[in-house]
């Protein structure tokens, strides 16, 4: 069975599916009433799940009319796509950011999934028995020239 986090992700996900524009507005205590769980939960979701690395940008208005819009950022495969994963990455990048680059680029069909499967064996984190700090710094050099020689091929 899935968890709550899971089941409000998809909900999420298919109300920006719905309208076909990628964007969704809610009421953070709207939706925790629809779920029965506590609004934290509804921003613990949002702010793993929906992250810039997995293509979303979340805005929010807070007061008695207050909402959240998360949009969904498209890719597309030229030039800007390496420079923008770049910018995001800086030098050194986390596991999990690593594995939320990797994921969007898989979900948005620039790596099939052997490509994404070698990507996250290379960058996880039992691979790199380093000091953190060193281990991110190394992680964002290989998932850099991974891109690289992808997104040149």
């Amino acid at each position: 069975m899935r968890n709550i986090s899971d089941i409000i992700e998809q909900h999420i996900k298919k109300i920006m599916s719905g309208g076909g524009s990628g964007i969704c507005e809610i009421k953070r205590s709207e939706l925790a009433d629809m779920f029965n769980c506590v609004p934290s939960q509804i921003n613990y979701v949002i702010s793993t799940r929906f992250t810039i690395e997995k293509g979303y940008v979340v805005e929010s208005k807070r007061g008695g009319g207050g909402f959240i819009r998360i949009t969904k950022v498209g890719l597309e495969l030229n030039h800007t796509l390496h420079r923008v994963i770049l910018d995001l990455m800086g030098s050194s990048v986390t596991a999990k950011e690593a594995e939320g680059m990797i994921q969007r680029l898989h979900d948005e069909g620039v790596l099939n999934p052997r490509e994404a499967r070698v990507m996250r064996s290379v960058v996880c984190t039992d691979i790199l028995a380093l000091t953190p700090a060193i281990r991110d710094q190394i992680r964002a050099n290989y998932l850099s020239a991974m891109l690289v020689a992808l997104l040149k091929g």
